[in-house]
C-alpha cells in the first residue's frame, strides 16, 4: 500500500494495546482470517503473540461460536452469549483479560475494532460484560463516481477529494490495495456496504451491469475481506441502453425476463452482491413515468429480479419537477417526494427500500426532516445524508456534520418513534476520493467516521463519537490537542450556517458548482429553490392556510408547530414562512438584525478557529497541519465574501440599517 496514504483513524499506534498482548483467535472462514491477520500484524509491530489454544492463557480471546467455530452459522453461543446474527458481538473483561464472542464473521471483525477503540481500557478496570448489535442492518456509502470523466461533473460528481478510488482512465483501477485499505477503514467504524458508481448512470457506466461486471467483481473482491458488500447503480432504461429491447416498461414480460437474466449473471460473478441503486424520473434520469407506470412498478421489477439471491433495490425518492416555473408560487419542490410516494405505501416489494433524503430539498445546511419519513409505515425506508460537503463548504471549510445528522435521526415524526428507529438503513453520499488524506480536508474524515458510528447506533451521542475519532486519529492526544480539535469541530456546523444561509432559507449558492455565495443564483431558475426576498420580507410560505400546504404533510403536532410563524422554530422560519424584515424572532431579534449579526459572528468564529488550529502546529503531523491551515485560509476568505454579499443584499433589499453601525457595503 502507498506509504504516503494517510492512516486516518487506523494509525499503527492504535493497535498498541492489542499488539503487546497474547491473543487467541478461534474460528475459521475469510473474515476470521482477516481478524487473525490484523492481530498478527499488530503483534509483529509491538511484540505480542498470536497463540493457539494449547498455549498459556491469552490476554484476549476473539471467538466465533456458531456452527462449531466457522463463519455464517446461526447456532447459540457459549456461556449464555446467545445468537448475535452475523454482525453482533459480546465483549467481556475481567482480571485483565478480554473476550469477544460472535456468531458471525462480521461480528468478530467489529468486535476486534471495538477492542482497538478501547485501547488499554479493553483490559483494565472493573469486570464488564456488554452486548453490541447494529441498530440498522445496512449502513451504506453511495459513491457518485463516474467511470468515464464527465464533461461537467468530472470523475466524481460532487467530489472534493480528488479522483475516484475505483475508476481511472475509463476502467477499474489496476491496483486495488487502496480499495482494500478503504474497506478496512469502513469496517472499523461499522459501514458494511458501498455502491461503487454514480446514481446518474451514463452510457459507459451502464455497461458495468453486463459486459463490464468483471470490473465490479474485482472491486468487490478487494472490499470483501472487511465484510463490505458491493452494490451497483443502474439505469432504469438498461434494457434499451444495453439492448436489445425497444422498451423498459416494467410490466412488459420481455423486460422482466431481461432483468432476471442479467441479474442471474451478476450473481454468478459476484455471489455476495448487495443489489441495485436506482435514480429514476429524477433530474432527467429515465423511469417508469415514461410508460405510465408508478415508482412501485419500477422498483418491484428490479426487486423481483434480485429476490432469488437475497439482493435489495434502493429506489431513491428524490423525484421532483426540475423545470418549475419560478413565477408559480403554488408549486413547491419540498412537497414532491411526499406527493409522489405516500399514495404508493404498501405497494413496494419486501426487498425494495425507498431511499429518502433526510430533508425535503437537497442536503442544505438547515432543513426540516422530510415528512416522507414516517409517512409510509408499510414500506422499507433508507435515510440518505450527504457526507460529501456539496452545500456545506465542499471540504474547503470545516463543517462537522455529526450534530446535524444526530438531530435528524433523533427527530420523532409521530412524536414517539425516532427517525433512527423508523429506518431500515442509513446511507451517505461518500466524501472520499484518491486524495492522500482520503477526504481532501483532513478534518472531513470526522464526517465519514461519525456517519459509520451513527449508522451503527443512531442514538449515539455525536460528541462521544467525536472523542473516539480524535483518540483514534491522534493516539495519545493530550488535553490541549483534544480540546483544540473540539474547539474547531464542535460548533463548525453552526458557524457555517451563520455565515451562509439564514433561518433555513437554503441555497443562495453559485449555480452549477454550488460553492460560494450568489444570493439570487437560483432565484429565477427552473430548479424550485427560491427565497422570494423582496422589499417587504423574505422566505417561502409553506403553510396550509395561505401557502403551498407543505407544512400539512407532517403529523399533527409538527404540522401545527410549523403552520404559524409565531410557533415555528427560528432556525426554520424562512423555510416555512414569508415574513417581514421586522418580524421578531423567539430570540428577541428582528429577522434583518439576525441576518446581520450571524454573518458577522460566523466570520469571527471562522477566524477564531483558524487561530486555534495555528496554535496546534506542534501537536499535529506537519503535512496534516499544513493541509488544514491552507484550507482555513480559504474558509475565512469565503466566509467574509458570504458575509459581505448576504448582508449587502439584504440591506439594499430592506433599507433597514444595522443597528450596531457596522460596515455593510
Amino acid at each position: 500500500m502507498d506509504d504516503a496514504l494517510d492512516p486516518a483513524w487506523l494509525p499503527d499506534d492504535v493497535f498498541r494495546a492489542l499488539g503487546t498482548r497474547r491473543t487467541l483467535v478461534r474460528g475459521s472462514g475469510p473474515l476470521a482470517g482477516t481478524v487473525r491477520g490484523e492481530v498478527a500484524a499488530a503483534c509483529e509491530r509491538f511484540g505480542g503473540a498470536l497463540v493457539d489454544g494449547a498455549a498459556a492463557p491469552a490476554d484476549l480471546v476473539l471467538e466465533l461460536t456458531a456452527g462449531g467455530g466457522s463463519e455464517g452459522g446461526s447456532g447459540g453461543g457459549s456461556g449464555g452469549i446467545g445468537d448475535f446474527g452475523d454482525e453482533g458481538f459480546a465483549y467481556a473483561r475481567a482480571d485483565g483479560r478480554a473476550t469477544v464472542t460472535a456468531s458471525g464473521g462480521r461480528g468478530l471483525l467489529y468486535g476486534l475494532f471495538h477492542v482497538v477503540r478501547l485501547g488499554e481500557a479493553a483490559f483494565a478496570g472493573d469486570p464488564v460484560r456488554e452486548e453490541h448489535r447494529p441498530a440498522l442492518a445496512l449502513r451504506m456509502l453511495d459513491h457518485w463516481d463516474n467511470v468515464a470523466v464527465h464533461p461537467v461533473m468530472g470523475q466524481v460528481e460532487r467530489g472534493y477529494a480528488g479522483g475516484s478510488l475505483f475508476w481511472a482512465d475509463g476502467r477499474a483501477r489496476g491496483g486495488l490495495d487502496r480499495v482494500r485499505a478503504y474497506g478496512r477503514l469502513l469496517a472499523a467504524c461499522g459501514i458494511n456496504a458501498v455502491c461503487v458508481n454514480n446514481v446518474n448512470v451514463h452510457e459507459t457506466e451502464a455497461h458495468l451491469l453486463t459486459d463490464r461486471i468483471g470490473e465490479v467483481a474485482a472491486i468487490a473482491g478487494a472490499l470483501r475481506p472487511y465484510g463490505v458488500r458491493t452494490h451497483l447503480s443502474v439505469t432504469f432504461a438498461a434494457p434499451v441502453v444495453l439492448g436489445p429491447l425497444p422498451t423498459a416498461d416494467p410490466l412488459d414480460e420481455r423486460v422482466r425476463r431481461w432483468w432476471a437474466g442479467v441479474t442471474e449473471r451478476v450473481y454468478e460473478t459476484i455471489p455476495d452482491f448487495g443489489g441495485y441503486v436506482v435514480k429514476a424520473d429524477s433530474e432527467g434520469q429515465p423511469g417508469p413515468f415514461a410508460y405510465g407506470r408508478t415508482h412501485a412498478d419500477g422498483a418491484d421489477l428490479l426487486a423481483g429480479a434480485l429476490a432469488p439471491y437475497g439482493g435489495t433495490v434502493h429506489w431513491r425518492a428524490f423525484v421532483y419537477d426540475h423545470r418549475q416555473d419560478w413565477r408559480d408560487r403554488s408549486t413547491d419542490r419540498a412537497r414532491a417526494a411526499y406527493d409522489h410516494f405516500v399514495p404508493l405505501d404498501g405497494e413496494f416489494a419486501a426487498n425494495a427500500v425507498l431511499q429518502v433524503k433526510h430533508g425535503p430539498m437537497d442536503f442544505q445546511v438547515r432543513e426540516p426532516v422530510s415528512p416522507l419519513i414516517g409517512a409510509m409505515p408499510r414500506t422499507r425506508l433508507a435515510v440518505e445524508v450527504q457526507a460529501t460537503q456539496e452545500y456545506t463548504g465542499q471540504q474547503r471549510h470545516v463543517c462537522w456534520l455529526g450534530p446535524m445528522w444526530s438531530e435528524a435521526l433523533r427527530f420523532r415524526p409521530d412524536g414517539e418513534v425516532s427517525v433512527g428507529r423508523l429506518a431500515d438503513a442509513l446511507v451517505a453520499v461518500s466524501n472520499v476520493g484518491d486524495d492522500p488524506f482520503w477526504t481532501g480536508h483532513p478534518l472531513a474524515q470526522a464526517n465519514l467516521y461519525t456517519f459509520g458510528r451513527l449508522a451503527w447506533d443512531p442514538a449515539a451521542d455525536p460528541g462521544t463519537v467525536l472523542d473516539e475519532w480524535i483518540a483514534l486519529t491522534h493516539p495519545g492526544a493530550g488535553q490541549r490537542l483534544s480540546e483544540g480539535l473540539h474547539a474547531v469541530l464542535d460548533r463548525s456546523w453552526a458557524t457555517y450556517e451563520k455565515y451562509t444561509a439564514p433561518l433555513g432559507v437554503g441555497f443562495m449558492v453559485q449555480p452549477g458548482h454550488h460553492y460560494g455565495p450568489s444570493v439570487d443564483g437560483y432565484e429565477y431558475s427552473p430548479w424550485g429553490t427560491y427565497h422570494f426576498a423582496d422589499r417587504d420580507g423574505v422566505g417561502v410560505d409553506r403553510g396550509a392556510a395561505t401557502g403551498t400546504g407543505y407544512a400539512a404533510q407532517y403529523a399533527g403536532p409538527w404540522a401545527e408547530l410549523y403552520e404559524s410563524p409565531e410557533t415555528c422554530p427560528d432556525e426554520l422560519l424562512l423555510f416555512f414562512h414569508h415574513v417581514p424584515y421586522g418580524h421578531v424572532l423567539h430570540s428577541g431579534k428582528t429577522v434583518i438584525q439576525h441576518i446581520y449579526d450571524t454573518h458577522f459572528e460566523g466570520v469571527a468564529e471562522a477566524e477564531a478557529a483558524r487561530r486555534v488550529w495555528a496554535g496546534l502546529a506542534d501537536l499535529v503531523e506537519p503535512a496534516r497541519h499544513a493541509r488544514v491551515a491552507e484550507r482555513y485560509e480559504e474558509q475565512v476568505r469565503s466566509a467574509r465574501e458570504w458575509r459581505d454579499q448576504v448582508n449587502s443584499y439584504f440591506l439594499r433589499k430592506s433599507g433597514v440599517p444595522d443597528e450596531r453601525g457596522r460596515t455593510i457595503h
